[in-house]
């Protein structure tokens, strides 16, 4: 069965989402609550682009020459029965992790089949699992799919970049929409905004039904949106 899959993101009111340049205090306190919202999903992975991972990871390369032979094109699971997955949007492999862990939770990789052997082999070497979705490009649908028959995934909660919270609402997979809208205005105009795919990708606008609306500590508002 398909996992409920919710996009949870945290944007200025005029609809930016990165935050880099905002007051350190600020950041730091929509992160927090941010995080704390998140958990009220009870999810059992949660899922990043290859940006926000290669932060999360702070690694600057991983050690090659571990390949000694061709590394099959089959998925890779040093973990089956963690907590929580931490889910990676990494089609060629290059988040250079350090361990098999981010923010607590045990790392899968999804990378494509044009994907390196030395990177195979390094995961391997540091116990990450990695699932193939895709020859070249990640088939998102697959993702899905894969985590609940391989790792039996209830709840998937999609934590950004733009490109990957913009691609998943685009392929229908999104089952609901959380946002935390900020009380700050960023202004320019070339920041990315919470959902950006490519404009020739989009299929068509998205309509959705408010399930909810709280106002938070702090003068931020917390939308939630279902599926009509």
């Amino acid at each position: 069965m398909k996992p409920y899959v919710i996009c949870h993101m945290m944007s200025s009111i005029d609809g930016h989402a990165l935050t880099d340049g905002w007051a350190r205090p600020f950041k730091k306190d929509a992160g927090t609550l941010y995080e704390k919202l998140a958990q009220q999903f009870a999810f059992d992975a949660w899922i990043c682009g290859r940006v926000t991972m290669q932060e999360i990871a702070h690694g600057d390369d991983y050690q090659r020459g571990l390949a000694t032979a061709p590394v099959p094109r089959i998925h890779y699971f040093a973990e089956r029965n963690a907590d929580c997955y931490a889910i990676s949007i990494d089609p060629h492999g290059k988040v250079a992790w350090k361990s098999n862990q981010a923010l607590g939770s045990h790392v899968v990789a999804v990378v494509t089949e044009v994907v390196s052997d030395d990177y195979l082999a390094y995961l391997q070497s540091i116990n990450v699992s990695y699932i193939f979705c895709g020859k070249t490009e990640i088939d998102l649908a697959q993702v899905v799919a894969t985590l609940a028959d391989e790792l039996g995934t209830k709840r998937l909660i999609v934590e950004g970049g733009p490109a990957v919270s913009g691609s998943f609402v685009n392929a229908g997979l999104v089952d609901e929409v959380s946002v935390l809208i900020l009380p700050l205005i960023d202004g320019r105009g070339e920041h990315p905004a919470s959902f950006e795919i490519a404009k020739d990708a989009w299929t068509t606008p998205i309509y959705l039904t408010l399930a909810s609306a709280e106002v938070q500590d702090g003068g931020g508002v917390w939308l939630r949106y279902k599926k009509p």
